[in-house]
């Protein structure tokens, strides 16, 4: 038996309830994987988000302390990065746009093969270091205003492999498309496989976005989003099949470690840094559209309890 309220925290924005239930049981699973696979931040992940503090405003619940163990994997914690990265790359977004209302904004993105287990780490590490070559051709840093690109890895379970690949927003010059360094897909994937030293003609998709939409939700949105997406899906390493999730999250657990999801650069970095974005990485509780300056009514507190799996306030 237990006693209390069953949180129910919906957004005011969209009226969709918050996932904080069925994070927190993937997140309980991620921790037990974690156990197995004997990595020491198992316990750590096991009391992320255990109790949660909301503030009653009138706009509505917000959360307003917690403890999160930002382990890069933990599905709670991704759930609410993801977030806050979408957030704050519209900001950046909004204030690079009052400075170049004319840019021009391209979203690229950047394949190669398949990394099989034990490869991972590595092919990612030398896929930063080319990124950083590509970004540097005169071709491409000529018309070059700012960037903000972000990896994404997918699993294939059949074979045990590693989809990584890389998003890239590029701002560039209004005359990008006048001028003799326009770039084609092809010259996207000839530059991308002299940047990252293949022996093969690697997949590449480049495409223009518009930075504003009359109707409905903008591209460049659609875009921001994109980038500030799970690294990895949690879909991915959590599923049905124990055995095979204990392989794939080894993999990733391991790769992952010391690694970056987001990287800015040029006038997209500057404004991040004016904005104080780059002093707030760790924190995970103002995330979204949370209004900051709406007066606290009262605090309820709800606690994870296992008996019902579920959030019940708590005194």
């Amino acid at each position: 038996m237990y006693t209390g309220t069953i949180l129910k925290d919906t957004s005011k924005y969209n009226g969709k309830e918050r996932p904080w239930r069925s994070k927190k049981l993937d997140s309980l699973t991620y921790a037990e994987y974690l156990e197995v696979l004997h990595f020491k931040k198992a316990n750590r992940v096991r009391d992320c988000g255990n109790v949660l503090k909301f503030a009653k405003t009138d706009d509505g619940m917000k959360l307003y302390q917690t403890w999160f163990c930002h382990s890069r994997l933990c599905p709670l914690c991704s759930w609410r990065r993801a977030l806050k990265n979408s957030y704050e790359l519209q900001k950046i977004l909004d204030e690079a746009n009052k400075k170049f209302p004319k840019a021009i904004y391209l979203f690229l993105t950047l394949t190669e093969e398949n990394s099989h287990v034990g490869e991972l780490k590595q092919n990612l590490r030398d896929m930063n270091s080319s990124i950083r070559r590509l970004i540097q051709y005169k071709k491409v840093s000529k018309h070059l205003i700012g960037y903000v690109r972000s990896s994404e890895i997918t699993v294939n379970r059949d074979k045990y492999t590693f989809h990584e690949h890389v998003h890239i927003l590029l701002m560039v010059k209004s005359s990008y498309f006048n001028s003799d360094s326009y770039l084609t897909n092809s010259d996207w994937s000839k530059l991308w496989k002299r940047a990252r030293k293949l022996d093969y003609d690697p997949i590449i998709n480049i495409q223009k976005i518009r930075a504003r939409s009359r109707h409905g939700q903008s591209a460049l949105i659609s875009s921001a989003k994109e980038v500030s997406k799970y690294q990895v899906k949690d879909s991915d390493y959590i599923t049905n099949d124990r055995k095979s999730d204990l392989v794939v999250l080894d993999e990733l657990e391991k790769s992952l470690q010391g690694s970056r999801q987001l990287s800015f650069g040029g006038l997209l970095k500057k404004i991040r840094h004016e904005l104080l974005f780059d002093q707030k990485e760790d924190d995970l509780i103002n995330v979204g559209n949370d209004d900051d300056s709406a007066d606290i009514i009262e605090t309820v507190m709800y606690k994870w309890n296992s008996g019902i799996k579920n959030y019940v306030s708590w005194e």
